[in-house]
Order: C-alpha cells, then structure tokens, then sequence
C-alpha cells in the first residue's frame, strides 16, 4: 500500500517478489543471457555493415 508500512489486505510488509522466484518468470526475453545475446548480434551486425 502506498505510503504504508503494512498491506491491509495481508498484514505482511511487501518486500516483493523471492529471489530466484520462478512462479514470476514468464519466457526469459528480458534475461541477462537473451540480453547479452541480442548486444552481441547488435555488435556482430554493426561490424558488417559495409559503408
């Protein structure tokens, strides 16, 4: 709850998710290794373009 230490509806602080929370992750898009991926396919496409 904004502003609030406590949920009203649960009681409990809300700290967020677990860490390593896998009921959060959906399909691994936005993943350190897809990202690392992509930046690397970025750079390989940057180098071969021809001027």
């Amino acid at each position: 709850m904004k502003g609030k230490r406590r949920c009203r509806m649960h009681g409990g602080t809300n700290p967020g998710a677990p860490e390593g929370n896998r009921n959060a992750w959906k399909h691994g898009g936005r993943s350190a290794e897809a990202m690392a991926a992509a930046r690397y396919l970025r750079d390989i496409a940057r180098l071969a373009q021809i001027h």
